[in-house]
């Protein structure tokens, strides 16, 4: 689990690897709701010992519901709650086609989006301002994710087959390892705009030098500051190979957190892949006639 992104009425967590099978696609997806009807039962339970004092017998009365109900609401069989998850297990292991299955829960989940915006602006015409907004509010932050997990098969599946090797740039900027920054502000980054530099030593890689490395220096010692002293090292340095998938590579830059990755054979370098660099190749292979 990489990080959980919190929302005003639930969350969507980011995980470093996607599931291998549909059983644990769906044990994934399911244990949310599982959760929410367990403490729903527990603090149903709880009420019962303490019926004689109000103010913590009306809290846990309210936790028993409001668990009851979220997980309810996330049983809903559409992307991107919970219940979509399942559905998506269910159709995965009947059809042993992830893809498709992930589709036909976004789509399902997109089918109850619409409906929810549609009970929402019933509700405003019908004078519940206030749930007829946040119904319609919920629905159009369904209809949102479900669009963009359909979005993002897409792209995965325009990006299935093709490899790094085939995207990258060969034109990549190396720097030794003794330049300074100030040099390098000046020379390449004003004057060529470049983003990232390959550092090297002997003609070897040593390291790679961002923008954003850069940008943690303060400026009036950028002229004593040199490549090697703000660079990642080598030894820390993610790398992908000429044969990784271009989908692997855009996911192993979203784990990372960075923009870019050096594409290497035997510990030399071959090129840079940048996530401008798959967006231009996906606009390539998008192209009306275009085969590659």
């Amino acid at each position: 689990m990489r990080s959980i992104t919190l929302y005003i009425f639930g969350g969507i967590s980011q995980i470093s690897s996607e599931p291998t099978s549909a059983l644990s696609e769906f044990w994934i997806t399911i244990t949310g709701p599982i959760v929410s009807f367990v403490l729903a039962g527990i603090f149903a339970l709880l009420t019962i010992f303490i019926s004689g004092f109000a103010p913590l017998l009306a809290l846990f009365k309210y936790l028993a519901y409001i668990n009851l109900i979220l997980g309810a609401f996330n049983l809903i069989p559409g992307y991107p709650l919970d219940g979509g998850g399942v559905l998506m297990a269910i159709v995965w292991g009947t059809t042993h086609d992830r893809h498709r299955a992930i589709l036909f829960a976004s789509v399902t989940g997109t089918v109850f989006a619409y409906l929810f915006i549609f009970l929402g602006v019933f509700q405003i015409f019908g004078g519940d301002l206030l749930n007829g907004l946040w119904t319609a509010f919920i629905g159009w932050f369904l209809l949102n994710a479900s669009r963009g997990q359909v979005q993002q098969e897409k792209i995965k599946g325009l990006l299935s087959g093709h490899k790094a090797s085939e995207a990258m740039s060969r034109d990549y900027t190396s720097i030794q390892s003794d330049t300074t920054l100030q040099y390098l502000v000046d020379d390449h980054i004003l004057g060529g705009s470049r983003r990232s530099f390959i550092v090297e030593k002997a003609g070897q890689v040593i390291g790679l030098l961002t923008l954003h490395h850069l940008k943690d220096i303060a400026k009036d010692q950028w002229s004593t500051t040199t490549a090697a002293q703000a660079m990642i090292p080598a030894s820390q340095l993610k790398r992908i190979g000429l044969d990784t998938g271009l989908w692997d590579a855009i996911q192993e830059m979203d784990r990372d957190g960075v923009n870019q990755l050096p594409v290497m054979a035997d510990s030399q370098i071959q090129g840079m892949l940048t996530r401008e660099d798959v967006i231009s190749y996906l606009r390539t292979i998008q192209e009306p006639g275009k085969n590659i």
